[in-house]
Order: structure tokens, then C-alpha cells, then sequence
């Protein structure tokens, strides 16, 4: 193979691993075609709930290290396209959708500037191109037989010590990184909230993080149809330092 041959075969990877880590594409998931999303806010043709299909192994074998331990691991989500992302943020940005704050309590958007809605979002919710669960090595999990006849929140306090998933946080934090594991949003730093049911594969996660940049991610925001779109532009590099690398790097 030629020097020329080898560039543009590398040029080809690096458009295609960064296709993934955008969102733009699905063909490394695998998806469980038997079973939904619990995330009603989605298109009417989303697929069903899938992962990265590299990573399928290490999260079979921690799903059944935790059932022999009584801890019925399922998913609440999983692998979530630039399109759905975006109709997350849109009904977010425009009132459509409930926004939070860190207590849990509903935010009243309407005398917020566009900046302050922005920031608002970004405690829970990702840029669209810049979610960890385009990568389909990222995810949020719950245990149904923990939770008894309760609905699922996915709010920290279900997690912590009081909570009805306690034993799953205690055993995941015992066992996960046995399985290439670790919790990327393990408490808040000013930027994402902390997020104890998201799950992040190591050996695929930190190399996602690495390809994705702030000029990626602004070329396809400039050609997107997403709400609050100038701000986001006019602050993406201050939203990429706070939201996007303020993680646990830890893995």
C-alpha cells in the first residue's frame, strides 16, 4: 500500500470515528430490537435501546456479575442520535419540555435570557453533538427489581444511600471498573450535575473524547436548526471547557 493509499484510508477512519462521536451515525451500535427506550422524549422512528457494539461483551458479563449479586441491571438509555438530541434540546430551549434545576425543581424560562436557558439545559442535558450517548459506549442503567412498584426518576436521590437503588450504586462502585467501567459525572464541578446512573466504557469513551473538538462541533451546529443556536456559537468554547471536559477522567 502506498503512502497516499494510507492517508486517505486514515482520513476515511477519522471522518467515520468522528461521524460516531457526533451522532450522525448508528452503524456501531448494536441494538436489542426487543426491548424500548424508557425516553418518551424521541422521534416517532428512533430505534430501540442499543450500545456500542465493541463494548457488548464487558456489559453482558457486568449485567450478569451483578444478577448473581440480586442487582437486575437494565438500561434507561443508551445510544442516542444527533437528531434526537436535537428534539430534546429544541423542546427544552422553547418551553416544550421541563427543565430543572439541581434540586429538581422546574425552571421558569420566561424571564431567562438565552444564555441563562442555555445553561439551564446544559446541567442535564448535552449539545447536541456533544451527548456521550452518540458514542454508544455510555449509559444510564437502573435495576426494576430495586425499584419495586415506584417510577423511574433517574434522579440522584434514587441513587444515594436512602434511596431504593442504593445497593446497585454500593456494588457498581465495588465492581465497574472490573468491566472497563467508571463514572464520568461522579459529582458536580460546576458544570453536568452529577449523574450516578451514567455509566462510561473506558477503553472507548477517552478516545471519543479525545476526536471531538470545538471546531467539529461548531461546523455542524452552524448547519443545524437548533434553538438558542447564536448563543450556543458565541459561548462553545467557555460550554466545551465547563460541560464537555469537566468530567472524572479517572479510568
Amino acid at each position: 500500500m502506498t503512502t497516499m493509499s494510507i492517508a486517505v484510508t486514515n482520513n476515511k477512519i477519522c471522518e467515520k470515528f468522528l461521524a460516531q462521536a457526533l451522532g450522525l451515525t448508528d452503524k456501531h451500535i448494536h441494538f436489542f430490537e426487543n426491548d424500548m427506550s424508557l425516553d418518551t422524549d424521541k422521534p416517532a422512528n428512533a430505534k430501540v435501546l442499543g450500545i456500542h457494539q465493541l463494548m457488548q461483551n464487558d456489559y453482558q458479563a457486568l449485567v450478569d456479575h451483578a444478577a448473581k449479586a440480586g442487582i437486575e441491571i437494565q438500561l434507561a438509555s443508551g445510544f442516542r442520535s444527533f437528531e434526537r438530541q436535537l428534539l430534546i434540546w429544541n423542546n427544552k430551549f422553547t418551553g416544550k419540555a421541563a427543565i430543572k434545576d439541581i434540586d429538581g425543581k422546574v425552571i421558569n424560562i420566561s424571564e431567562l435570557s438565552d444564555l441563562e436557558i442555555t445553561n439551564a439545559i446544559l446541567l442535564f442535558s448535552a449539545l447536541p453533538g456533544a451527548s456521550r450517548h452518540h458514542w454508544g459506549c455510555d449509559i444510564d442503567i437502573y435495576a426494576p427489581n430495586l425499584l419495586g412498584d415506584s417510577n423511574l426518576q433517574l434522579e440522584p436521590w434514587e441513587y444515594a444511600e436512602s434511596g431504593p437503588f442504593a445497593k446497585l450504586s454500593s456494588w457498581l462502585v465495588e465492581h465497574a471498573e472490573q468491566y472497563g467501567f467508571y463514572f464520568p459525572y461522579d459529582r458536580f464541578r460546576g458544570g453536568i450535575a452529577a449523574e450516578p446512573w451514567h455509566l462510561s466504557y473506558a477503553p472507548l469513551a477517552k478516545k471519543y473524547q479525545a476526536v471531538l473538538s470545538i471546531e467539529s462541533l461548531q461546523n455542524l451546529l452552524l448547519k443545524t436548526d437548533m434553538a438558542g443556536k447564536d448563543t450556543v456559537i458565541e459561548h462553545l468554547p467557555l460550554i466545551f471547557k465547563r460541560y464537555i471536559n469537566n468530567i472524572n477522567t479517572i479510568y
